[in-house]
């Protein structure tokens, strides 16, 4: 996986792809650029899904923005509503053992404060299902089932998605030390953005093909073992 993943962003006609993807990021604080970008990310994950082997090229823009928009509420929902319950949770947790006081004041004083250090486990929770919402998206073409259970749980629960999840540290890893390495000049700070954009592209190809692969599972065994649920209904985009 981490092999393909690597590759898939140069190849047919890369060049040009890779240009663009570092101009949008260069300008990426303008918004629209961003916008454009998640929306080719998007873009990939449907390719790949669709079993394309070569990375599709920067065409309709007006679809990639719109997919960028909608790929960008997705990821929103979530991330930041998940934090913002979390953190009134904790903040309405500590403020109640303020206002009880005592021993018992104090006890939900340690409860508030187990909460906030699990902050870290509930952001990878987080970081595990974004793009599992977003290729979901993707499959199907409707913001709708980004948020769909039954879509999502064979991909969430799967090895394969796991490993997809966990293989992107790795390419950021490399990401980084070669954009620390490029940012040490000012010509090498200006490649930076393009370099970036390699790894997104790579990192989504990762997340494609795991989710491909878990619905094709799926496909071949209706009955699925792990969840009980009718493969075939939860498949059909």
């Amino acid at each position: 996986m981490l092999e393909d993943g690597l590759s898939y962003p140069v190849r047919g006609d890369w060049i040009g792809r890779i240009i663009i993807g570092g101009i949008l990021g260069l300008f990426s604080v303008l918004l629209l650029p961003a916008f454009v970008i998640v929306g080719y990310l998007v873009r990939v994950l449907e390719e790949t899904i669709a079993g394309e082997e070569v990375p599709p090229e920067f065409t309709d823009w007006g679809d990639l923005l719109m997919k960028g928009v909608i790929g960008t509420i997705i990821t929103i929902a979530y991330t930041v509503v998940p934090v913002i319950v979390y953190g009134i949770v904790v903040a309405v947790v500590v403020g109640t053992g303020g206002a009880v006081g005592g021993d018992a004041g104090a006890l939900i004083g340690v409860v508030g404060l187990l909460l906030a250090l699990a902050f870290i486990p509930v952001l990878f929770l987080v970081y595990y299902a974004v793009p599992a919402g977003l290729t979901a998206y993707a499959a199907r073409g409707e913001m709708a089932a980004a948020f769909d259970i039954d879509l999502l749980k064979p991909t969430l629960l799967s090895t394969e998605y796991l490993v997809a999840v966990l293989m992107p540290i790795v390419v950021a890893v490399i990401t980084w030390v070669v954009a620390g390495v490029l940012a040490a000049t000012i010509i090498g700070l200006l490649l930076v953005p393009f370099v970036q954009f390699y790894g997104q592209v790579a990192v989504f190809r990762m997340f494609g093909a795991a989710f491909a692969t878990v619905n094709e599972q799926i496909d071949a065994d209706p009955a699925d073992p792990d969840t009980g649920a009718v493969g075939g209904d939860e498949v059909t985009y």
